[in-house]
């Protein structure tokens, strides 16, 4: 897996907080006034109107994170540097699938927890439907399936949680993964590519090979025309997923 403190340089050009997913987030959190975020980057989705801490391994990521952001302390989600019951709700936002012992970690975020916790991840099945990664990556589910946080997963160190179904908005400000699966030219750009973990674990040969395919599509209009019924859609679930453990 590669280090953020490797591939984490200007992340924050192109990963921040999208306001219709943050409005998820939220609700997810409920009532809780007191969070703890780990693995929290550069400091996407962090709620400004409550108790906000943070946790994050990586030293360059954390020097990306603004002067307004959260008190962040470093650490791995295994080991977490707090007391039990120490916050009302212990939020995860896409960094689970990064944890060398992701059981762990997640004990770890249930028992610093008193109310709630609250995991944003995806659904590897449904993930692997779209199009860059049927088409154009098929690579992508080699790397991710080992990678993906199952449900499954989850109860076994959390208990009975909630799933919540988190669709994509087409014009999604925060530059993860599937945020482009209506400007697809975006994926050309090295800049976006760099803010994608996934891209780190490819061959030279696999990116290479799917970047000119894309281009190649993009300029003859052939992604167009097999697409045309994306260009109409406002919103697109691709698999992410919130998944909520209450008290």
């Amino acid at each position: 897996m590669p280090s953020y403190d490797n591939i984490g340089t200007g992340y924050n050009l192109t990963r921040r907080s999208d306001p219709r997913i943050a409005e998820r987030i939220n609700l997810a959190l409920g009532t809780a006034t007191s969070i703890l975020n780990v693995g929290a980057g550069a400091g996407s989705y962090e709620p400004v109107d409550r108790q906000t801490y943070a946790l994050e391994p990586s030293i360059t990521m954390i020097r990306q994170r603004a002067a307004s952001a959260a008190p962040v302390v470093q650490g791995h989600a295994e080991q977490l540097p707090f007391a039990s019951q120490s916050v009302d709700a212990a939020l995860a936002v896409l960094t689970v699938h990064h944890w060398p012992d992701r059981k762990l970690g997640l004990e770890e975020m249930r028992r610093v927890a008193r109310d709630r916790v609250v995991i944003l991840t995806w659904d590897q099945q449904v993930w692997e439907s779209f199009w860059l990664v049927d088409e154009y990556f098929p690579c992508i589910k080699t790397h991710d399936r080992p990678r993906a946080v199952a449900v499954a997963d989850v109860t076994g160190p959390l208990g009975a949680v909630e799933v919540v179904t988190v669709p994509i908005p087409a014009d999604c400000v925060d530059g993860f993964h599937g945020a482009f699966w209506r400007r697809p030219q975006a994926y050309l750009d090295a800049r976006i590519r760099a803010g994608i973990s996934t891209y780190a674990l490819m061959s030279e040969g696999d990116l290479q090979s799917g970047l000119a395919r894309l281009e190649a599509d993009l300029g003859s209009g052939a992604w167009q025309e097999t697409h045309q019924d994306l260009l109409g859609q406002d919103e697109l679930d691709l698999g992410y997923r919130l998944i909520i453990a209450g008290s």
